[in-house]
């Protein structure tokens, strides 16, 4: 069920399927349709786009509480769960399950820098090679792997090797998605 809403402020969001950026102005009324990993998805009068939770006061909502980075000791290493638990809440705009349990994320791993700070790097696919809400994503992810303490730079790479199919997905994924 939607809940209807009017934005309080000019907000940025991101166009969905092509993950173009666009500004929807304050005054725009919109439905949410799904909210997920910290993200609004809502319908607006030109189809729909994803708004930051960042943003959610603009919705009437409670500004999520983890889009905010957490401090750390300078240079101490990222903890791997607070990375994975991140990248749990990302989801494609357009399916309920996390990018994580959808099998979308190969590999994470992390990389100590010259100067002791310390880098993510992450590999991933999407399911469709034409998924327009790629950079979106990848973007998404970005974002949230910096809000870990201890992280000083993430860098999320998509690749079709090997490609995507629904095996991979995680059983608790399955079971969101009535696969069985």
């Amino acid at each position: 069920m939607s809940k209807e809403r009017v934005l309080s402020r000019d907000v940025e969001a991101v166009q969905i399927p092509s993950g173009d950026k666009i500004v929807l102005s304050s005054g725009t009324r919109v439905y949410i349709t799904q909210t997920l990993g910290g993200s609004y998805t809502v319908m607006t009068d030109t189809g729909l786009v994803r708004i930051d939770g960042r943003h959610g006061d603009a919705l009437g909502e409670q500004v999520d509480s983890s889009a905010v980075k957490a401090t750390a000791q300078p240079n101490s290493a990222p903890d791997a769960e607070a990375i994975w638990d991140q990248l749990k809440k990302v989801y494609d705009p357009e399916i309920p399950v996390n990018i994580v349990d959808l099998g979308l994320v190969y590999s994470m791993d992390i990389e100590q820098q010259a100067d002791g700070s310390h880098k993510v790097n992450v590999a991933m696919t999407l399911t469709a090679p034409g998924c327009g809400m790629g950079p979106a994503i990848a973007e998404d992810a970005k974002s949230k792997i910096l809000l870990v303490p201890g992280v000083s730079d993430a860098d999320v790479r998509i690749t079709w090797d090997p490609p995507w199919n629904q095996q991979m997905i995680s059983e608790e994924g399955k079971m969101k998605l009535g696969l069985i």
